[in-house]
Order: structure tokens, then C-alpha cells, then sequence
């Protein structure tokens, strides 16, 4: 099982986001009865934001895009459904976390911060204010950090892997069923929109 340490390392730095979403992700595999990450797609994750919290429900989880058993639907939440396959069991985790009270001084570094100042005095300010909201999450019990429920659905299926075709305008390879037609041409997206 991979360490927060590890997580950091896959992301880059340490933040809030990612230590939410390396609880989540913890608490999956083991509500998963799984003790390692998915190998290929026995287990599926549904995100429901794009934060740094899905880099870590990725590198302990083995729920990648490439894969296609992550799933991205965008409605801003920090909620994930985990799947897995084939018993279909799934759990529901949504972030239930309340942030430490922030000072008023920490409340004024973060609003310079937000302004575009990067002086020193504010990056050190808004660098521990993370640190302890991190250490904060870290440190949590799950109890008052998560809230994971049972729920039924639909087990969505396998990854697809689709022939590559080129784009007759760009030259650039295209996945077959995201090609459309210009001037009865295969063309990539991005051509098609071009007029």
C-alpha cells in the first residue's frame, strides 16, 4: 500500500485536496475488501471533481483514465462512487470534512494571497494554513471526515478500445468513433469545428 509520501511524490506537493482524497481513497479499498490497487478494472471509481483529490484516489486506488476505470463526471463535488466488478457492490463516499476556524490573520493572508500578492510573509502564511488544514485531514477520524453509504447501481461497462484512424486534414491519429465527417472525410474533432 502506498504512503501519503508517495501520493505527494505522484502529485508534486502536498495539499488539502490531496490528503481528502488519499482518506477517500484508503477507505474505498478497504469498504473494497482489496488490500492492493486495481490491476486492471476490477474496481471502477466515478469522481465527481477534478481536484488534486483524484490524483490520489489514482495512485492508490490504480483507477486511472487510461485504464477506463475512472470515470469524471463533472459536478464539482467531492463525492466518489467506487464499484467492484463483477459482484457490482458499490459505496458512495462524500467529503463531510469542516475545515479548522481560520484566524482573522490567516483569513487577510488568504485574501492578499487571492489579490495576486506573493510576497514572502503571505506564501508562508498560506503555505501553513495548507499544512494544517492537511495535518488536520490527515489526522481525522474517518467519522468526521467521510460519508460512506451503500448504493445501487448500475455497473457501467468494460473500457473499450477503438481502432485509430487519421485525420484526412491534420494527419493526426483519431480515435474511429470520435472522428466525424467533413466533405464525406474522416476528420478529428478539432478539425471539424475549424471553418
Amino acid at each position: 500500500m502506498k504512503s501519503y509520501k508517495d501520493v505527494v511524490g505522484f502529485h508534486g506537493h502536498s495539499c488539502p485536496g490531496l490528503a481528502l482524497g488519499y482518506r477517500v481513497a484508503l477507505a474505498a479499498l478497504r469498504e473494497m475488501d482489496m488490500t492492493n490497487m486495481s490491476e486492471d478494472e476490477e474496481l471502477l471509481a466515478i469522481v465527481e471533481n477534478d481536484s488534486c483529490a483524484v490524483d490520489a484516489v489514482q495512485a492508490i486506488t490504480g483507477c486511472t483514465f487510461g485504464k477506463g476505470n475512472l470515470l469524471h463526471r463533472d459536478y464539482g463535488k467531492q463525492v466518489y462512487t467506487f464499484i467492484k466488478r463483477p459482484a457490482g457492490r458499490a459505496v458512495r463516499i462524500s467529503v463531510d470534512f469542516v475545515s479548522p476556524e481560520e484566524t482573522k490573520a490567516e483569513k487577510e493572508m488568504w485574501r492578499r494571497y487571492s489579490r495576486g500578492e506573493r510576497s514572502r510573509e503571505v506564501l508562508r502564511a498560506v503555505h501553513n494554513r495548507k499544512a494544517k488544514k492537511t495535518r488536520a485531514i490527515l489526522d481525522a477520524p474517518e467519522a468526521k471526515l467521510l460519508k460512506i453509504t451503500d448504493v445501487d447501481v448500475s455497473l457501467p461497462p468494460g473500457a473499450k478500445i477503438y481502432r485509430s484512424i487519421k485525420c484526412s486534414l491534420c494527419g493526426e491519429k483519431v480515435a474511429e468513433p470520435r472522428a466525424r465527417v467533413r466533405d464525406g472525410k474522416a476528420v478529428c474533432i478539432p478539425c471539424y469545428m475549424k471553418e
